[in-house]
């Protein structure tokens, strides 16, 4: 999916005024990770994440996904194999930056970069 470059800084304002939909992404006005963030990740060189594993709260969060790295990489929460519907942030080049909102209950998730070839880009999400 496509994302209009005109539609980023509203996107920005709706985050920053705490207005996020559950369970769906929406884009964080580019090198500015949004204010209340619960989640921060980090693509780095390698092909691979800033850690092995994140813990986050039960709930709603706000995930910023953040590209340190000069590729295209996306992000995706996988419980029991299966692709928490409605949620994929997506970072094309070293810099931009990507949140939205998912709602998770308690358990353990993975983290994933879909793109093809970037399958070592995994981590542990536990949910409390």
């Amino acid at each position: 999916m496509k994302r209009l470059p005109v539609l980023r800084p509203l996107a920005g304002l709706l985050l920053a005024a705490g207005i996020a939909a559950g369970c769906s992404s929406s884009s964080a006005t580019p090198d500015t990770v949004p204010a209340g963030t619960d989640l921060e990740v980090h693509a780095v060189s390698g092909l691979r994440f800033d850690k092995t594993a994140y813990e986050v709260a039960a709930g709603e969060s706000l995930v910023a996904y953040v590209n340190d790295d000069t590729i295209r990489h996306t992000l995706v929460v996988v419980k029991d194999g299966t692709t928490v519907s409605g949620f994929e942030l997506q970072i094309n080049k070293k810099g931009d930056i990507d949140s939205g909102s998912v709602t998770l209950e308690s358990g353990t998730y993975e983290l994933f970069c879909t793109v093809p070839g970037h399958q070592s880009m995994k981590a542990e999400l536990t949910v409390k």
